[in-house]
């Protein structure tokens, strides 16, 4: 890693390069389309990139959009069915945003959601260095049947969870491999094991309520084991 100088600024600058990585490698593993570069990117070239002439960061400059790929088009497709013989998915572009707004209330929410919605994104991703206020995340709700707005303070992206050795691979199941799962085993849904939607790997892959993921473990008796888990 570079050798860094040790006043506040430079820091200021490290920590958004780690939370600007890891929300990249955050949308890439939900299979979103982003180039290696976008998410590999230096910190030499963050700072070219996006800091102003002082050296401190331009929040409005960390802004990006993605797409869903085909592998997540596919995943996120209903199986058809004879009342609906061409499901659409219900998945579609994502946008990123990193908030520089010192509170964050419900106008902040109004007018991000206002912005993610008039422009087509079906999920929206804000990044805040402030935390919600309760009445800000109590209004999340009032737009959930128009698009998925999610939250994440810069603090909890200096580190990818997922990278951690002691957190296994969690695999979202598409909708036919979930009903295969059920099938196989002669279970409903409510007899799976449970991961809250607010569980930090949850939250990372955007599950939703009803989603089923695929745990994949690493014993040195087992071998390779897999489990599964319905978000709630």
């Amino acid at each position: 890693m570079d050798d860094l100088p040790n006043d506040a600024r430079s820091k200021e600058v490290v920590r958004l390069w780690r939370a600007w990585k890891t929300v990249h490698e955050m949308v890439a593993d939900r299979e979103y389309e982003l180039a290696e570069d976008e998410i590999s990117i230096s910190l030499d070239r963050f700072r070219n990139e996006f800091c102003n002439p002082d050296g401190s960061v331009n929040r409005g400059k960390l802004q990006f959009s993605a797409r869903p790929s085909d592998a997540m088009l596919r995943k996120h497709t209903p199986p058809a069915t004879d009342a609906n013989p061409d499901p659409v998915p219900d998945c579609g572009p994502i946008w990123v945003e990193f908030l520089a707004d010192k509170q964050f209330g419900v106008a902040q929410i109004r007018q991000f959601a206002k912005y993610t919605i008039t422009n087509n994104y079906k999920t929206g991703i804000m990044v805040t260095h402030v935390a919600l206020s309760p009445a800000a995340r109590k209004s999340l709700a009032s737009v959930e049947n128009l698009a998925k707005i999610e939250c994440f303070l810069e603090d909890d992206l200096l580190v990818n969870i997922t990278h951690h050795e002691l957190v296994p691979r969690h695999v979202l199941l598409s909708r036919e491999e979930k009903i295969a799962l059920l099938k196989r085993y002669r279970l409903k849904e409510t007899q799976l094991p449970r991961i809250l939607a607010k569980d930090p790997v949850a939250r990372y892959l955007g599950l939703k309520r009803g989603q089923v993921v695929k745990i994949i473990r690493v014993s040195e008796t087992a071998g390779r084991y897999a489990s599964y888990r319905l978000c709630v």
